[in-house]
């Protein structure tokens, strides 16, 4: 992790009316303290994390791990990902090193057996940090490292092709997360057509429910992450209008908004700054995202940030931490922040990112006046 001086503006109102300001430089200073202390600060600036032999579980040279790094050390390459686009949101990605580092620690992770990556080096490879790794190399441009038909062949072949659900990883886990994962990670590779991917949109609509939401397998209950899951896979299916109720559910994000501008996840639990992303990036794609009160939401995620040391935590009074910092700089992007990169809502990426892949999915229109 190199020590540098992080240029631009250190903060902006930039379509925010009252609230605060989105402390720019600050939250880039504190993901690059995040980077050196996952890469270990004794190891230069090459974002690689050393040698790529467990370091990430390690406390530095002659030392014990901490708690911390044992309890997140599955967690490396999703907090690399989730970092490093928000460092791309920040439009500040050069800042975290060459990107042969980068590309090297997520490829120590890759699990040649099996053509998945694990979350770490050494661990069991998984549908989640698969995906992880592929959003982080396709943000570098460096899809050119992986041996694709291996990669599209492990998550192919983690599909039941008789109801179209996925499973994480070989132990069985059914869960719409996975359907996302796979359809999102096979897209971001060219390589949809080694889904079955009808039979995969058609075990999502089972998954939904009378609300109009969906649930993590069928009868299970509506949740905001899983209908980000859900409603994303079917936007890069392109089969939203045949599972999704866009009014329907709509009206049930919308609800999801607190009187103090806040998101929650379900009914009757408490604002969480990440449903800025899941709840707002299934807005977008339903062309609904003026059915909630921007300013209040704004004001929330602004008063989230901690103004000493940046990032951005849970709710206001917590710690900051990577994975809220992530989803409430994206959640920024979708209210129209200048200061930012847009947001892709379906692939999780910079849209510049997306565009330069030649990536489509469906995205639906605002409702014609009147028809709300």
């Amino acid at each position: 992790m190199m020590e540098t001086g992080v240029a631009g503006p250190t903060t902006s109102d930039a379509g925010a009316s009252g609230g605060g300001a989105c402390l720019y430089e600050l939250h880039a200073r504190y993901l690059l303290a995040l980077q050196a202390r996952l890469a270990g600060s004794r190891r230069g600036g090459d974002g690689s994390g050393g040698d790529g032999k467990g370091e990430g579980e390690g406390g530095g040279e002659g030392k014990a791990p901490s708690m911390e790094q044992v309890a997140s050390a599955h967690l490396k390459v999703s907090a690399m990902y989730w970092g490093l686009t928000a460092m791309a949101l920040l439009d500040k990605l050069p800042l975290c090193g060459p990107a042969e580092g980068v590309v090297k620690m997520v490829m120590a992770c890759y699990d040649a057996a099996s053509g998945g990556f694990g979350g770490n080096v050494g661990h069991d490879p998984h549908m989640l940090y698969t995906l992880s790794a592929v959003q982080i190399l396709a943000l570098y441009g460096r899809l050119d490292v992986l041996d694709v038909d291996r990669v599209v062949a492990y998550v192919a072949g983690l599909q039941n092709r008789e109801d179209g659900s996925f499973a994480g990883d070989e132990w069985g886990e059914v869960d719409t997360r996975f359907s996302y994962c796979a359809l999102n990670c096979c897209a971001l590779l060219g390589r949809l057509d080694a889904l079955d991917v009808d039979k995969a949109c058609a075990f999502i609509g089972r998954c939904a429910n009378f609300d109009g939401g969906f649930g993590s397998e069928p009868g299970a209950e509506t949740h905001g992450g899983q209908v980000f899951t859900c409603v994303a896979a079917l936007a890069i299916a392109g089969k939203l209008e045949d599972h999704v109720d866009a009014n329907v559910l709509g009206f049930w994000l919308a609800e999801r908004q607190l009187p103090g501008g806040g998101l929650n996840g379900r009914p009757e639990k408490l604002p969480d700054v990440c449903y800025s992303w899941w709840i707002l990036s299934s807005l977008k794609i339903l062309g609904r995202l003026h059915w909630i009160d921007k300013d209040s939401l704004r004001k929330f995620i602004l008063a989230c940030q901690d103004e000493d040391d940046g990032g951005i935590a849970d709710r206001v009074g917590d710690r900051a931490d990577v994975f809220h910092t992530f989803f409430g700089l994206a959640g920024l992007s979708f209210l129209g922040d200048r200061g930012l990169q847009e947001v892709d809502p379906v692939y999780a990426l910079p849209k510049a990112v997306v565009d330069r892949l030649g990536l489509t999915s469906q995205l639906l229109p605002p409702p014609r006046r009147g028809s709300e």
